[in-house]
């Protein structure tokens, strides 16, 4: 249970996926395709918490996924559930670095490790845009 503590005092956005069938490939574990679809999953619910998707669907710039990076620890199998978890590392200028993490109800420990550089663009100009004190403050108090 330590483990589960640790993870919800460290990932305050979450959103809990079922793993299907169809998600394995023919190994039999989770296909590494579906891990950086958790954490799209993961990183549209941290953006809806922030009020991201909101304050850009109006104007002509988003959140956009410059990097992504994924380190598998231990497969994922059906059945299982997992746990994807989210938290911002590091702010930049025009973006900021988040990290996920997975856990696996059924091996009862963190699975995965990846990170998600976001860089605010401009869809228009195709020029950065530069993160607003508003939602680094925004940012600030998710994570307490």
């Amino acid at each position: 249970m330590k483990q589960l503590e640790k993870f919800n005092q460290n990932y305050k956005v979450q959103v809990h996926i079922p793993i299907q069938w169809g998600d394995m490939d023919a190994f039999n574990h989770v296909n590494n395709v579906m891990y950086f679809k958790y954490f799209e999953s993961v990183r549209i619910a941290y953006f809806e918490r922030v009020g991201i998707m909101k304050s850009h669907s109006d104007t002509t710039g988003a959140p956009i996924l410059a990097e992504t990076t994924c380190r598998y620890k231990l497969p994922l199998n059906f059945p299982d559930s997992i746990l994807v978890g989210t938290k911002v590392i590091e702010n930049h200028s025009h973006g900021f670095l988040m990290e996920y993490a997975i856990y696996s109800n059924k091996l009862k420990k963190i699975t995965t490790i990846g990170t998600g550089r976001i860089v605010l663009l401009n869809y228009k100009t195709h020029e950065k845009i530069k993160v607003n004190s508003s939602l680094l403050k925004k940012i600030e108090e998710l994570q307490k």
